[in-house]
């Protein structure tokens, strides 16, 4: 028989539970397994009982049934409990009160249901008053117990309760809670059963056994919470996990001016100063701390100092007691060897300790805490690199806004580029370029990007996008670039012509200044300071640990000299993907590219490419500038060519004076080129294979400019010039055999030869397939984890946000497969790739150059299948040096 129910406290150790601490904390929660632990150092912990998260899956997948066995496993341990106290459960004399709370294995505060004070009715509650001696604690105890069971297990309107106290303060002539007497909290009680009958059709439940499973069924319940789902989908807490339940004797920090509650820190956690952090009151219980029911004082003397604040500290008013308490506090962090968030109650002088775990923290503090521990030898630096959330440095990597700032939010999109940025709201990438350049700073706002607009994005300080997801256009420009960014708003209406955005009634034109937050989706009006990134100290030594234990590369996504140093700074060793499309779309350029699409012949093309060859030329010089010494992939002409065709009257002409044919002409050429779905159409070597003149510029641009830095600086970049879209061998083959064609002429006309490799992009699952034959003419491989995403599922990445969330929340997928890798099917083409790449050529270079190449789990991934690099955004190759080195310490075990 599955056991369940695991008891702590009293001497037990263990009972049962695995005492790998890893195991425990899956099995019985991080809260149920801290405080069998704590109980085990000999800590004050009120004895109770874990039913374990195995019961959660089966709650959930038994729609709410329990086995059982499970009610005798709960009856010992409240026999448990009672033995203990030497109270009884229910019992009229002297009763025994629990709580009753959640604690899944990862920590989410605050996203599912606790009960407390749970045993009292019309006849405990008198017996809690003569054992307690103080009746107004008694009657205090039960209106909190209805409410709170009313609230959390009836599903009554919370509302009603807090107005009925309201009215019931206003009319005694009250301000606080502390002011009503028992007499009051008497009234009160009747009036809340009032309430309970007028909304539930039937009484309170009396029963205390009732009232028990009420409150288990209701905790296991909010682990499907919509707060709780959407909490695990942004912090990539699986669903099956489930949450534990903790049944535990209440002890009681509202029985007068000698008790007390508070939660406190054993570092700051804002800073990672070595300083007691924490909040306490007396006379009260732990609900009135955190839900902010009252205003709390400062634990310590120095920080009520520090603050200017009048009532006394913990430290000065219950000196004896806060001495016990710190002594707790430097016992659990070296124990647990890392900075615990911490819950205590003071029962009439006695110190209770109800709860630790690893606090939550600042991605500043997350990192002195990690290199200061480290430095006292209180853990190791490899420790250290495995402690700090990888992205939680996008804290540090953007600018943030000041959280002290006021914010008057308009709506709220998707986080799609983190960051914070404020200017005034344009609508079109030409007047941002503008404006830009006339010294403003400005907020692009578009219903969607395109590749048209990267001047535009270029040119502003942050990105607001009425569609998209979080892999869209805007989104991967953005992150690239730096730049905050919110997408998929779907709140917004925007009108280009009239030049207005409204939300809701809001109102704003051209001019108006806007803020954004790409860190959490929130859109501003008006301007909120924003703190500038500090880079120094602990963030340069963790790095410098990470990259002793990382064996994975790390290169970045950059197209401009701008974003290579940003990544180079950043510590990048190469750049993985140079997209050579945005370059084309340049206004100096623009008009040839057209020209060169809507030529009629090869020599129409070749004309219009010779215009463009030196200012190619001159983008891989500079880029090579900054990288040199380090390998550069590029990536060859992409994008389906409808996306540089003109779209307006005027543009046609201009490409017709430039070309020296007739608008009418071009027009019928542009109709000729239409697509009804380019991105699977005429795009990537498909391009090279039917207008090899293209590529031929592009080579020849790529080996000029290489050969100009290795005769001026006297080292070369490494270039790696992509081929993309790839589905065949053949199509390699072709493309390959004219880039050697180009490199050779360049090199005999420049009297000098350089490194260079020829590989594609694997982002077709034919391709993944067929990657023995590619490997034949392809010296390395990288990953188009994007687009190989998109073909493998079927699904637009600039349209998936509509219904992924769905999917994400329904089990289908485990998080978002455009921001974390689909491991089980793309993640198996990639592994089937690199095995049939490397049994054809062993020594084949192999990386990944989607967004995937930034996050943490895909990264784990890619060295689990031992590829070579991964390259990402500029700012987040920190996160991807730090991920990498995790996931090398992980592999070792």
């Amino acid at each position: 028989m599955t056991q369940y129910v695991y008891r702590f406290g009293g001497g037990i150790d263990a009972d049962g539970a695995p005492t790998d601490s890893t195991k425990a904390r899956n099995l019985l929660g991080g809260k149920g397994a801290n405080l069998a632990e704590m109980a085990n150092i000999g800590l004050p912990v009120p004895p109770g009982f874990t039913i374990s998260t195995e019961m959660c899956t089966r709650f959930m997948q038994d729609n709410g049934a329990y086995p059982e066995s499970l009610t005798g496993e709960v009856a010992q341990g409240v026999a448990h409990i009672e033995a203990i106290t030497g109270k009884k459960f229910g019992d009229a004399a002297d009763p025994l009160l629990v709580s009753v709370r959640s604690g899944a294995r990862a920590s989410m505060p605050g996203m599912m249901d606790t009960v407390l004070n749970l045993g009292l009715n019309d006849e405990t509650v008198e017996g809690l008053a003569k054992t307690s001696g103080d009746e107004r604690f008694a009657w205090d105890s039960y209106r909190r117990f209805i409410q709170m069971y009313s609230d959390v297990v009836l599903e009554l309107d919370h509302d009603a309760f807090e107005e009925a106290l309201e009215i019931a303060k206003e009319d005694n002539g009250f301000f606080t809670d502390t002011e009503m007497e028992s007499q009051h909290w008497k009234a009160l009680v009747a009036e809340y059963k009032g309430l309970v009958e007028e909304q539930w059709g039937k009484p309170f439940p009396q029963d205390v056994n009732d009232q028990l499973w009420g409150a288990v069924s209701a905790v296991f319940g909010s682990w499907q919470a919509d707060r709780a789902k959407v909490y695990r989908r942004l912090n990539d807490i699986p669903a099956e996990w489930g949450t534990a339940v903790n049944v535990q004797a209440m002890v009681f920090g509202n029985m007068g001016e000698t008790s007390a509650t508070g939660v406190a820190f054993t570092r700051n956690p804002s800073t990672g100063d070595s300083a007691y952090y924490g909040e306490w009151l007396i006379n009260a219980q732990g609900e009135d701390v955190v839900a902010g029911i009252r205003t709390p004082q400062y634990l310590s003397k120095a920080a009520r100092e520090e603050a200017n604040a009048k009532p006394l500290s913990m430290e000065e008013a219950m000196a004896e007691t806060y001495g016990e308490l710190t002594n707790v506090f430097d016992l659990l962090e070296r124990h647990y060897r890392d900075m615990q968030d911490i819950e205590f109650t003071v029962e009439r002088g006695k110190l209770w300790m109800l709860q630790t775990r690893s606090g939550k923290r600042t991605a500043k503090a997350a990192l002195k805490i990690a290199v200061d521990m480290a430095n006292d030898g209180l853990i190791t630096e490899e420790e250290a690199v495995a402690r700090v959330d990888p992205m939680a440095l996008d804290q540090l990597l953007h600018p943030t806004l000041d959280p002290d700032a006021k914010r008057d939010v308009l709506t709220t999109g998707l986080p799609a580029s983190p960051g914070a940025a404020c200017g005034i709201i344009v609508f079109d990438s030409d007047t941002a370029e503008r404006r830009t350049e006339m010294g403003d700073e400005v907020i692009l706002v578009r219903v969607e990007t395109s590749p048209e607009d990267i001047h535009g994005m270029h040119a502003a300080k942050g990105i607001l996008t009425a569609r998209g997801g979080m892999t869209s256009h805007a989104a991967v420009v953005a992150r690239g670039m730096g730049r905050p960014c919110v997408s998929g708003a779907g709140s917004l209406s925007i009108n280009n012509e009239t030049k207005l955005l409204k939300i809701g009634d809001r109102e704003l034109k051209e001019g108006d200044v806007l803020t954004i937050d790409g860190s959490n989706g929130q859109v501003m009006a008006g301007r909120v300071k924003t703190i500038q990134p500090e880079l120094v100290g602990d963030f340069g030594v963790l790095m410098e640990w990470a990259d002793k234990v990382r064996r994975l590369g790390v290169r970045t996504n950059a197209e401009t000299p701008q974003d290579c140093k940003v990544a180079r700074d950043f510590g990048a060793e190469g750049i993985g993907l140079c997209r050579t499309e945005h370059m084309f779309f340049e206004t100096s350029r623009i008009t040839a590219v057209r020209q060169m699409i809507l030529a009629a012949n090869e020599a129409g093309r070749r004309e219009a490419l010779a215009k463009l060859l030196p200012e190619q030329r001159e983008d891989f010089r500079q880029i090579f500038e900054v990288m040199v010494g380090l390998p550069v992939t590029i990536r060859l002409l992409d994008p389906p060519l409808h996306e540089f065709l003109p779209h307006h009257q005027s543009e046609f002409e201009e490409v017709a004076a430039a070309a020296d044919v007739g608008v009418e002409t071009l027009k019928q050429r542009a109709n000729e080129l239409h697509e009804f779905n380019p991105m699977l159409g005429h795009r990537g070597c498909r391009l090279g294979v039917t207008y090899p003149e293209i590529y031929e510029m592009q080579a020849r641009a790529i080996f000029e400019a290489a050969c100009e830095i290795a005769e001026a600086s006297g080292e070369a970049p490494i270039p790696e010039v992509m081929i993309p879209l790839v589905a065949t061998a053949r199509e390699l083959e072709l493309m390959k055999d004219a880039v050697d064609r180009m490199a050779e002429e360049v090199f005999a006309e420049k009297g000098r030869r350089i490194e260079y490799l020829v590989g594609t992009m694997i982002e077709l699952p034919r391709a993944a397939l067929m990657a023995g034959k590619i490997a034949n003419h392809g010296e390395f491989f990288s990953f188009g984890t994007n687009d190989l995403t998109q073909t493998t599922l079927g699904v637009s990445r600039d349209d998936a946000g509509r219904f992924l969330t769905q999917y994400v929340d329904k089990g289908i997928f485990p998080r978002d497969p455009f921001v974390s890798l689909d491991i089980e099917g793309v993640g198996q083409l990639i592994e089937l790739a690199a095995e049939r790449g490397r049994a054809t050529r062993p020594d084949i270079k192999l990386g990944i150059c989607g967004e995937h190449g930034g996050d943490p789990a895909s990264i784990a991934f890619c060295e689990e299948t031992g590829l070579d690099y991964v390259s990402a955004s500029p700012y987040r190759v920190p996160i991807a040096r730090l991920a990498a080195a995790q996931a090398a310490l992980a592999k070792r075990g």
